[in-house]
């Protein structure tokens, strides 16, 4: 089953992420590839505020981008030190204040969760488990609030619609501007709490295809 094409024919059973809704016509692209330069040499606290400046400048509520986006941003951190090879992209970011409200797309259960509190890592991470036609796939929310964790357990469910987690600020959301990492995930290949966001070149078609594309979740 191609995961893509199977979101693509059940897109009006998905609900928003965010409420108001995300569009095209109220986010702007947020790049951090490796030929960006215009983050480079700030301060972490001056990097937050100038992505969030330039999300206010745009008359627009955040700030996506980064599926499949080559970048250097991951070699300086912990999670990453000795895997410099490690630097494509896997999930899209969605770039929106501390504390802003994630809602489930789609019903579904808690597959795993974990606190992954390493410099570079996910921060608090939440995984979903949903099925459409008999088919099983995931969703992932990394970089949250620690509160988000509070209360859950393997197999609590969620409908479409309820907010199931907040964006979290640094230094708790692994020490990245506030953001949130969604990624869709076929195959959880036994990983629990966890799953790669950021993969090598040489194994970017099998993840292109375990983990296809998830902007339709995002923009409405």
């Amino acid at each position: 089953m191609n995961l893509q094409r199977l979101i693509e024919k059940h897109l009006p059973a998905f609900t928003p992420l965010f409420e108001p809704a995300l569009t095209a016509n109220n986010t702007i692209y947020m790049e951090l590839s490796s030929t960006n330069n215009a983050f480079e040499g700030m301060t972490e606290s001056q990097q937050d505020a100038a992505i969030l400046q330039r999300i206010e400048d745009a008359g627009a509520l955040a700030g996506v981008g980064g599926y499949l986006e080559d970048r250097a941003v991951y070699k300086d951190t912990d999670l990453f030190q000795g895997d410099a090879e490690r630097s494509i992209h896997i999930g899209v970011d969605v770039f929106m204040a501390a504390a802003t409200p994630i809602l489930a797309p789609l019903d579904g259960r808690v597959h795993s969760f974990a606190n992954r509190q390493v410099y570079g890592d996910y921060g608090p991470v939440i995984i979903l488990r949903h099925c459409l036609e008999g088919f099983e796939f995931h969703t992932l929310y990394g970089h949250l609030s620690e509160d988000s964790l509070s209360g859950l357990e393997d197999g609590k469910q969620f409908a479409a619609g309820q907010e199931i987690a907040r964006i979290g600020p640094r230094p708790v959301n692994g020490n990245w501007a506030p953001h949130l990492h969604f990624q869709l995930i076929r195959d959880m290949q036994g990983i629990r709490g966890d799953y790669p966001g950021v993969v090598r070149p040489a194994e970017l078609d099998f993840y292109r295809e375990n983990c296809p594309d998830p902007g339709a979740l995002i923009l409405t």
